[in-house]
């Protein structure tokens, strides 16, 4: 596909957005019973399901620090949720890569020291893949998160760009990001202190572009934690309601 076909000449991009658009959000706290932390997310056609456990003992006593709690990340694709029925192992190296990304952005945002001698499992399931997917999967496991009362030091929120016929574009989906004329990037931003916990990147782009694209990257990051606290704010107050 052409860059011309992924931008028409009125700025519209092939699902109708504005270069700097994000797809539309829906989110929920609280959806599994049996978590002690849960969250539902969906980013245009991209959806995800995450439950946490945690703090608890961990599975195995070589695993345990005595300084601070172990982050166990797992990711797994449903057969169903592409045009394409794969199953998929647990070596796959595309699942082993989300979940060490995944991994890596939350070890620098839980405070681990708080939980010593214990694990805290991240359990994410892609139900619906359009694109965007470590963006999706590290808000909802920062929805997760915050739904399990783990301490953390600010929310984590993610999100993509990239750069099709010389104009930034924000949040690809499966066809932008499918191009081999699409550089995009993952950023994953701490709101509050503006902190980068994430940056990674596909393709290659040009260092003159990088500035563009990352700040439009984290502007986006911006609107997602409005959306990731309303969320916290709705499930607080269905929880204030059977309370009372």
């Amino acid at each position: 596909m052409s860059r011309q076909e992924l931008l028409s000449p009125e700025g519209l991009r092939v699902d109708g957005r504005r270069a700097n658009e994000l797809r539309r959000i829906s989110c929920r706290a609280s959806v599994l019973n049996s978590a002690d932390g849960s969250s539902y997310y969906e980013q245009g056609n991209t959806k995800v399901l995450v439950a946490v456990y945690g703090p608890r003992e961990p599975r195995s006593k070589s695993l345990a620090h005595h300084d601070q709690a172990t982050i166990n990340v797992e990711f797994n694709i449903a057969p169903f949720s592409t045009s394409e029925r794969r199953k998929r192992s647990k070596g796959d190296k595309r699942l082993l890569e989300v979940a060490s990304f995944v991994k890596q952005t939350f070890e620098g945002a839980i405070q681990t020291t708080v939980y010593p001698r214990s694990q805290i499992d991240i359990y994410i399931h892609l139900l619906q893949h359009d694109g965007g997917t470590l963006e999706t999967c590290i808000n909802a496991a920062t929805l997760a998160l915050v739904d399990a009362g783990i301490s953390m030091v600010d929310y984590v929120c993610a999100c993509t760009a990239g750069f099709i016929d010389e104009t930034p574009v924000l949040d690809l989906n499966f066809v932008e990001e499918s191009s081999i004329e699409t550089p995009d990037l993952t950023v994953a931003v701490l709101p509050r202190s503006g902190n980068i916990a994430l940056l990674q990147m596909e393709s290659r782009l040009h260092s003159s572009k990088l500035e563009g694209v990352l700040e439009l990257a984290t502007e986006g990051c911006k609107h997602i934690h409005k959306k990731l606290d309303e969320a916290v704010l709705a499930a607080a107050g269905e929880l204030a309601k059977k309370l009372s």
